[in-house]
């Protein structure tokens, strides 16, 4: 097998394990605070949202450490061992306990900074200048096909219920379980693409952070890394709560937790196909892409708010209670989980793809402070987000989205300058 075909089939299995770990995370994290609400167990006193923020937090602090993890380990065991602690949390509900429930969401999000810093540097280190958009979206649409199966299972289990029965949860994450271990396995088949550097010491993978923080391109980079941590804690666990809990849905209700999140992840693998398989490599396309995501979003965020009640993310033991603009509806329901799907696709195909241009040569620490930032925001949002009335949640993405925009504008205007100087 050439390099080029070696390099190839590392993306897919790379895309691959993703797919069946976040198969099962992805359905857990969008339906934690509902099945949470649904536990017949007195001496349980978790919450979804606040596990799913400790698990951004932690990464978000995990992040710093991650780049000399990876260097000093590897990217292929530092996914390996990163896929056991996934595994480890999606295991906690099928017998759930408080203390555990939150032990493992700490575990997590240390697995999760490992993960995606290690994930960064091999896609990079399998991708060149030619090849890292192709890659970028044939990795994403995988990865965003875990959107899917295991919502699918919960469509078709929950549809019409009210209720979680615990045999129904054991069932769904004992499912899961298998699919995040088979996912983990997979890192094992992942191939050198070439005579790789030698793995560092502990003292030079430390010494990673300091290029990437001093250079000068990254300073516009962190409200595009916000405004990312916004939209990945509203779509993947919010929006979906929000849509089971509107009392005008009925009992389809909890069912269209799992519909919602197949067509974000449509919306998702629509996006990853256009924009990072069909798009070149060049400026004017990529500030185009993250300018349609921009829109594609606040067209989403107009029909949420006119559709979901104000009183969605909040509430606990009961439906909703207040009223919306329009009587809700289904299909505007769905419509913003595809443009919430399409519109996260823009900005993070294109965010990957400037990453691995601009910082090429410091691929790990530039991910690692891109998902340092992301994670942060995420964490405060899932924080805020079952205390905050929804039409604020909205404000503070519509707000972030576009200072994020200007800002890629910026960095793109930088990265072309720098290219004709070197070209001149």
């Amino acid at each position: 097998m050439g390099s080029s075909e070696l390099r190839t089939c590392n993306v897919l299995i790379l895309g691959v394990g993703f797919l069946f770990i976040f198969t099962a995370f992805t359905t857990c994290g969008n339906v934690a605070q509902t099945v949470v609400k649904s536990l017949q167990n007195d001496t349980f006193s978790g919450s979804g949202y606040h596990s799913l923020g400790i698990i951004y937090g932690v990464f978000s602090f995990a992040n710093l450490l991650a780049p000399t993890v990876v260097a000093v380990v590897g990217p292929k065991i530092t996914m390996f061992l990163s896929g056991l602690l996934y595994s480890g949390y999606i295991a906690v509900f099928i017998v759930p306990s408080t203390w555990s429930f939150y032990l493992t969401s700490v575990l997590i999000g240390i697995g999760a900074a490992m993960l995606w810093t290690a994930q960064g540097h091999f896609l990079v280190e399998n991708s060149d200048a030619s090849t890292i958009n192709r890659n970028t979206g044939m990795f994403w649409a995988l990865l965003q096909c875990s959107m899917l199966f295991g919502n699918l299972y919960i469509y078709f289990d929950w549809n019409g219920r009210t209720e979680i029965s615990d045999s129904s949860r054991r069932n769904i994450f004992l499912s899961l379980l298998v699919a995040s271990i088979l996912g983990t396995l997979s890192f094992l088949l992942l191939r050198k693409s070439r005579d790789e550097e030698e793995l560092l010491s502990e003292e030079e993978g430390q010494s990673l952070l300091s290029p990437v923080m001093l250079e000068s391109r990254s300073v516009p980079l962190p409200p595009p890394y916000c405004s990312a941590g916004l939209e990945l804690s509203f779509y993947s666990g919010v929006y979906g709560t929000c849509v089971g809990a509107t009392a005008q849905f009925g009992d389809s209700a909890k069912g269209l937790i799992g519909i919602s999140g197949i067509v974000v992840g449509i919306g998702e693998i629509v996006g990853g196909g256009l924009f990072g398989l069909l798009c070149q490599n060049n400026r004017f396309r990529r500030t185009s892409v993250v300018f349609l995501g921009m829109v594609v979003h606040f067209v989403a965020i107009y029909l949420i708010f006119l559709n979901i009640p104000d009183d969605a993310p909040v509430v606990f033991n009961t439906s909703t209670q207040s009223q919306p603009f329009l009587t809700p509806s289904v299909s505007i329901a769905l419509l913003c989980s595809f443009l919430l799907g399409l519109g996260d696709s823009c900005f993070n195909t294109q965010l990957y793809s400037i990453l691995g241009c601009v910082y090429a040569e410091h691929s790990t620490p530039a991910f690692a402070i891109f998902k340092f930032i992301q994670s942060v925001f995420a964490a405060a949002a899932f924080f805020y987000s079952g205390a905050l009335l929804l039409k604020w949640q909205l404000l503070v993405m519509v707000l972030l989205g576009f200072a994020g925009t200007l800002c890629f504008f910026v960095v793109e205007r930088m990265q072309s300058f720098s290219v004709d100087l070197q070209d001149y």
